[in-house]
């Protein structure tokens, strides 16, 4: 007897150890990682296709390099990893451990390598945020993850149809192996959400569903699945697996004489994760206040059709924002009465406090201990801004713009889809410890240094950043000016120089804004 239940707590103790492994960016159950906004054509401001990401994460890896077009043979396959929690180096991260190989295809395109890579060469976007879903869902028998499957979107695919749909076959046929995750998926024409499960405990497979945006809505996800009911006769909106339906039904996950909706079938605990839903309200609402949308809602639409065009800098406005003049600012009650009499904003008022310093503070929220979960976030390793234009040619028309760290103390850098080359510092890791070679660490340091005093060191840092962004989003029409009149092979080099300049520019600031906080708040943190 002693024996089996030794043997069962080791059963026990292996299943919690497999399940964690995958859940190193969760909190309170849910995926407390990133954030992603898509814009259609007809509601930006010159008529790109938008997608975006925030890779809000404890343990992501920070560099960022460029995978050329390449050549395969015929035999060539593959390799497919399991990603896993790895604590053996200074800082947290993830190791990836082969789990198998799958067919090569004989050419595939160049892409953008972040953590989740976000463009190809033929200005195909991907943005990512995990929802997590039904914990019976999850299966280790497949071989395909979440990382791994944008990556072979991105090598195999020029439009986001073609991806879905190469999607559905790939994860039909070799099984996802990852919790629910929400891919927002952009081409020259058109954006979409996918949204896919896996196929249930021992099952090689995949359940999902992918909905598009329309061309003059903005629409986003924040770690819950969105889509809900399915039109079925519209397949120019809706796309999913042969299998939505019937394993729901089977699983009395949903009552037949009811509409079907896919979220509260197949990831009901997201659409209750205020850490969630807040934010759909918060950037819905942004973009179109005059709905006057309800912040306590569950439910809110797929997309909404903005007030005014969505442009860059309201972009990265939304991707700043944590609540600021909102009932759900966190740190909004922290005040401080001057000599004058006046009362302010508390300059020790952080709203990027790590979580064991909220009760210290009385903070909580929405996400009750853990207070609200804001846009904008300390543990942000990187940010896109995706465009994808189709009147221009595939090296210019796709453009990654690219920040480090929390966005809200970042800048974003044009990194064009056909570049060949990164700045050496953004192609350094960041977490094997502090490192003076990475952009990341560069941001890292500036940011935690201006949270410690944020409202008044926020100000020094805008006071060069925004300038700084200003100038970089404004130099965009001319760079792409001079572009057009090259060839092929000159526009690739003309761009790669000019994304590597921006970036060490910027990092020289950070560096620079990091050094002047440290001096001028000397004993005042």
């Amino acid at each position: 007897m002693q024996a089996k239940i030794a043997l069962l707590s080791l059963f026990i103790i292996h299943q919690l150890t497999c399940s964690s492994q995958i859940k190193g960016d969760w909190e309170a159950g849910v995926p407390e990682g990133c954030t992603t906004i898509t814009v259609g054509k007809n509601a930006t401001y010159d008529g790109s296709v938008m997608t975006s990401h925030t890779d809000d994460s404890h343990r992501t890896r920070s560099w960022v390099n460029i995978v050329p077009e390449e050549r395969h043979g015929r035999r060539d396959k593959v390799t497919m990893y399991k990603r896993e929690n790895d604590d053996s180096r200074k800082m947290p991260a993830y190791k990836h451990t082969e789990v198998g190989k799958i067919p090569q295809v004989r050419e595939t395109y160049g892409y953008i390598n972040s953590a989740y890579p976000c463009m190809n060469t033929k200005q195909l976007a991907i943005g990512e945020s995990t929802f997590g879903g039904r914990e019976s869902l999850v299966s280790d028998k497949g071989l395909i993850d979440c990382q791994r499957l944008i990556k072979l979107m991105l090598e195999r695919c020029s439009t986001a149809r073609e991806a879905i749909k190469m999607s559905g076959e790939l994860t039909k046929k070799y099984g996802y192996s990852d919790y629910g995750e929400c891919l927002t998926i952009a081409d020259k024409k058109e954006v979409w959400h996918l949204e896919i499960v896996g196929p249930g405990t021992n099952n090689v497979g995949s359940i999902w569903v992918a909905q598009r945006v329309p061309d003059n809505h903005i629409s986003v996800n924040a770690n819950a699945a969105r889509i809900q009911e399915i039109d079925t006769t519209n397949t120019d909106y809706f796309m999913y697996s042969d299998n939505i339906f019937d394993m729901a039904r089977d699983s009395a996950w949903y009552n037949p004489d009811e509409p079907f909706r896919f979220a509260d079938a197949y990831a009901p605990e997201g659409r209750e994760s205020m850490a969630a839903t807040r934010r759909e309200w918060r950037v819905l609402s942004l973009a179109a206040p005059s709905l006057k949308l309800d912040p306590e809602a569950r439910d809110f639409p797929f997309s909404v059709k903005p007030d005014s065009k969505i442009s860059l800098e309201k972009m990265v406005e939304m991707f700043k924002d944590y609540y600021e003049g909102t009932p759900y600012d966190m740190v909004g009650h922290l005040k401080k009465v001057t000599e004058d009499g006046d009362t302010i904003p508390h300059p020790y008022a952080n709203p990027f406090m790590p979580y064991d310093k909220y009760d210290l503070h009385d903070i909580s929220g929405g996400w009750g201990k853990l207070g609200e979960r804001t846009i904008a976030r300390w543990y942000t390793m990187y940010g896109t801004i995706t465009q994808s234009r189709d009147w221009l040619p595939d090296e210019i028309g796709g453009i990654v713009w690219f920040a480090q760290d929390n966005i809200a103390t970042s800048v974003y850098i044009p990194i064009y889809c056909s570049v060949t080359d990164l700045p050496e510092s953004y192609k350094t890791p960041g977490r094997n410890g502090f490192n003076r070679n990475s952009a990341w660490w560069a941001f890292n340091r500036m940011s935690t240094l201006a949270a410690l005093r944020w409202n008044d060191a926020r100000h020094d840092v805008d006071k060069v950043l925004l300038p700084l962004q200003k100038e970089i989003f404004s130099k965009q029409t001319e760079t792409e000016r001079k572009a057009m009149s090259m060839n092929s092979k000159q526009t690739k080099a003309y761009l790669t120089r000019y994304t590597i300049d921006w970036g060490n520019k910027v990092v020289s600031k950070a560096w620079q804004i990091g050094d002047d906080l440290w001096t001028k708040y000397d004993e005042k943190f």
